[in-house]
């Protein structure tokens, strides 16, 4: 087995105490660091299938997520401009009037992991912020909405809504435990993920 793909069972397997000396070696070897980070990107992919498959969970997806980013901390200085990011910038909050971050925060890892540049905006974020966000950052592609309890979903329907009539073009994705693709749809969203694997898979259908 290659270094390169040693360093891609690592992301999967989840062993944050070896990756970075490993993606340093891959990189010893001459190994290009686009190269490396595709195979990390590669890995997080297969995580994301087996978290939306219920193979694992939460804690096993999270230690992917911490291996990835210990990985790509090496590989920062070796990488050519934005590369890291080559997807674009996705905007990422809770909606306003909820406070809860564990899925937005798992959705940011997938995403991260798959190639996107994060701006996390936190929880109980305003339809005025996303907007501001949206239009402040480098390169927006996506703005991802969270929301867990139903009182929240006007404010979800008024987020996509000022945003899709701000012209801006950006795509707006949704999710959360009383979200469906129907209410999406119905709220003028482009997508919708049931979780944090099927949410990096319909952002990058979403920017291809």
């Amino acid at each position: 087995m290659s270094t390169v793909q040693e360093v891609r069972v690592m992301v999967e397997e989840g062993k944050t105490k070896l990756i970075a000396g490993l993606v340093q070696k891959a990189l010893d070897e001459g190994n290009g660091a686009e190269d490396i980070l595709q195979s990390m990107i590669d890995a997080m992919s297969v995580v994301g299938d087996k978290f939306s498959a219920d193979e694992i969970f939460v804690p096993e997806m999270l230690i992917s997520a911490k291996a990835m980013s210990l990985g790509v901390d090496v590989l920062k200085p070796h990488l050519a401009g934005d590369s890291a990011s080559a997807l674009g910038t996705c905007v990422i909050g809770t909606v306003e009037g909820d406070l809860h971050d564990i899925g937005k925060n798992l959705v940011a890892m997938m995403l991260e992991g798959n190639g996107f540049d994060i701006v996390d905006m936190g929880v109980d974020v305003s339809p005025e912020k996303f907007l501001n966000a949206a239009k402040e950052n480098n390169n927006v592609k996506i703005v991802a909405l969270s929301g867990l309890l139903t009182t929240t979903l006007p404010k979800m329907e008024e987020t996509v809504k000022i945003i899709k009539d701000s012209g801006l073009g950006v795509k707006v994705i949704v999710g959360g435990a009383p979200i469906t693709a129907e209410y999406a749809a119905e709220i003028g969203a482009d997508g919708f993920a049931k979780d944090a694997g099927s949410a990096a898979v319909k952002a990058k259908e979403l920017v291809a």
